[in-house]
């Protein structure tokens, strides 16, 4: 069964038409999401600013990677910074506004009758929790090894470093806004995760080569 998941997933992820379409929806992704920030964005001092759109930055890097992929361009490095990045902020923001809702009410049911959030904060879990999805999906289409993952891995947690320490991290919800360290260490947490993640599937992938 698991198998013939892949085999579907294979199938389309050597169609055109369907690369195209996930080029279109990343990159109208990303422009959404700059203009999501651009509140942000304004208040931020010049040099912080690159760390302040962490999603759209990694579906810019995933579009990118969509587009190379497309003229069967092998980059390591894009790669890795696409699949590593898209996953990880894909699970946070999605995380981020589950645990907002939580702390208004600790009632899952109540989640998901959408009691706590509002509707804008469902369409931000849904698209962040495909970015996450088409991440891995792709993970047997990239190249990259040990050493790709070790130099993401350090401009990941770099990213979390400054996002921290200069408070430029994405605005958390109100519910949630006191918990900056405690969000930070989570953060720092999830990076180490998807690092780990990634590596096992790129032993995988070269397993299956």
């Amino acid at each position: 069964m698991f198998n013939k998941f892949w085999e579907k997933i294979e199938n389309y992820l050597q169609k055109t038409w369907f690369i195209v379409l996930l080029i279109i929806v990343n990159l109208a992704g990303s422009i959404y999401g700059f203009y999501w920030y651009k509140n942000q964005l304004l208040k931020t001092p010049k040099e912080w600013l690159i760390f302040v759109p962490d999603s759209p930055l990694s579906s810019t890097f995933f579009t990118i990677f969509l587009i190379l992929y497309l003229f069967k361009k092998k980059v390591p490095f894009i790669e890795g910074l696409a699949s590593i990045f898209m996953f990880k902020y894909g699970v946070w923001a999605t995380t981020i506004i589950i645990w907002g809702a939580w702390v208004v009410e600790p009632s899952y049911i109540k989640i998901l009758m959408v009691e706590t959030i509002s509707w804008v904060d469902v369409m931000l879990m849904l698209s962040h929790t495909a970015m996450a999805i088409e991440a891995v999906l792709f993970f047997r289409k990239y190249s990259y090894g040990f050493f790709t993952i070790f130099v993401v891995g350090l401009l990941l947690f770099l990213n979390d470093f400054i996002d921290y320490t200069q408070n430029v991290h994405p605005w958390l919800p109100k519910s949630i806004s006191s918990l900056d360290f405690t969000v930070g260490e989570f953060t720092m947490y999830l990076s180490g995760l998807t690092l780990i993640l990634f590596y096992f599937l790129s032993i995988i992938r070269r397993k299956n080569e």
